[in-house]
C-alpha cells in the first residue's frame, strides 16, 4: 500500500508527527519496532509540559496514542532496517514488508548509553538497569550504585537513597554536572557515598551482579564495591544505525538537522531526540513532530 507519509518511530515526536500529518489529510503509517511512548512511557510523573499540570508517562504517551490513531493514523509494530530511494517515492524496508510512500519523517528517539563493558548486556536485568525509577523497588534494602554526573544521575541516587540500604554515586570527574539543589540534597543523606574520580571497569557475579570494581583515575587503585544493583545514568545515543548512509549525521551519530526538521535527503524530515539540538525535552519532541509534519505535507504538495 502507498502511504502520503511514514514515521519511523512511536515516541511523542513521531506521534505528534502523525496527529499532524493525519488532520492535514495525509495517509500516515507509523513503524515502531517495539512499543508507542519512547523514553516518557517509563517516567511515573510528568510535571513540566505546558496545560498538563501533572500526568504518568504511561498516561501522556497512551493519550497520544490513542489520538494519532483515532485520528486515522495506523501504527504497526515491524522494525524498519532500510529506506531506499525509488525515483520520487521512498522505500521503507522493515524485516518482513516494503513500504512506499512519498515523504519520511525519522523520529527514532535515543536511548541510554552503555557503560560498553563485557557482559553489560547479560546482566541487564539481572543487577543492570538503565531506570531507577523503573526497577529501584525491586533493590529496597540493598545496596546499589549510580554511575554518572548529571540530573539523571544525581536524581537518581537520591530516589533510590529513600529505599536502598547504601547508594554508591560513581562520577568519572571531581565536579557533577548536575544541578546544586539535587547535589545538595544529596549531600545530606547518610545513605549515600560519593566515588569521585573514578570509573567503572568490571561488573561482576554469576547469574546476578554481586559487585562492580572501579578504578580510581588519579591513582589507578582498582577497588571491588559489592552491590545488588547499578544503575547506569550516563547520557544518552540516537537510534540512528539504519539510515547512516540515508542522510548526514554529526560525530555522535544525531541526524544533522535544522529547526525546520529537514534532512540532507529531499523528502526525508526528522523529529525528536534523534536528530542535532540543544534541547530534548518532551515539549521540544511534540514540536519537532508538528513541524516535520507540516514540512512534510508542503514536500508533498510541492510548495
Amino acid at each position: 500500500m502507498m502511504y502520503d507519509i511514514i514515521i519511523v518511530g512511536a515516541g511523542p515526536a513521531g506521534l505528534s508527527a502523525a496527529i499532524y500529518g493525519v488532520r492535514s489529510g495525509k495517509s500516515v503509517l507509523v513503524l515502531e519496532k517495539s512499543t508507542y511512548g519512547g523514553q516518557i512511557i517509563n517516567t511515573p510523573e510528568v510535571e513540566n509540559y505546558p496545560g498538563i499540570q501533572k500526568i504518568s508517562g504511561y498516561e501522556f504517551a497512551t493519550n497520544l496514542y490513542n489520538q494519532a490513531v483515532n485520528l486515522g493514523a495506523e501504527v504497526v509494530y515491524e522494525e524498519v532496517t532500510a529506506i531506499e530511494e525509488q525515483g520520487e517515492l521512498k522505500k521503507v524496508v522493515t524485516k518482513d514488508h516494503v513500504y512506499e510512500c512519498h515523504s519520511v519523517i525519522l523520529a527514532t528517539g535515543a536511548r541510554n548509553r552503555r557503560l560498553g563493558l563485557d557482559r553489560e548486556e547479560e546482566l541487564t536485568g539481572a543487577g543492570v538497569s538503565y531506570c531507577a525509577t523503573c526497577d529501584g523497588m525491586f533493590f529496597r534494602g540493598k545496596d546499589v550504585a549510580v554511575a554518572g554526573g548529571g540530573n539523571t544521575a544525581l536524581e537518581d541516587a537520591l530516589f533510590l537513597s529513600n529505599y536502598c540500604k547504601t547508594v554508591y554515586l560513581i562520577h568519572r570527574r571531581e565536579e557533577f554536572r548536575g544541578e546544586k539543589k539535587i547535589l545538595d540534597a544529596l549531600r545530606e543523606k547518610e545513605n549515600v557515598v560519593f566515588i569521585l574520580n573514578a570509573n567503572v571497569i568490571r561488573l561482576n557475579g554469576e547469574d546476578r551482579l554481586s559487585s562492580v570494581t572501579v578504578k580510581d583515575k588519579n591513582t589507578g587503585e582498582e577497588k571491588d564495591i559489592p552491590v545488588s544493583g547499578i544503575f547506569v545514568a550516563i547520557g544518552q545515543e540516537p537510534v540512528n544505525q539504519p539510515f547512516e548512509d540515508l542522510v548526514k549525521m554529526d560525530d555522535h551519530g544525531y541526524i544533522i538537522s535544522g529547526e525546520e526538521c529537514g534532512t540532507s535527503m529531499e523528502g526525508v524530515f526528522t523529529a525528536g531526540d534523534c536528530r542535532t539540538k540543544q534541547v530534548r525535552q518532551l515539549t521540544t519532541a511534540a514540536s519537532d513532530g508538528a513541524v516535520a509534519a507540516l514540512q512534510a505535507c508542503n514536500y508533498i504538495s510541492g510548495v
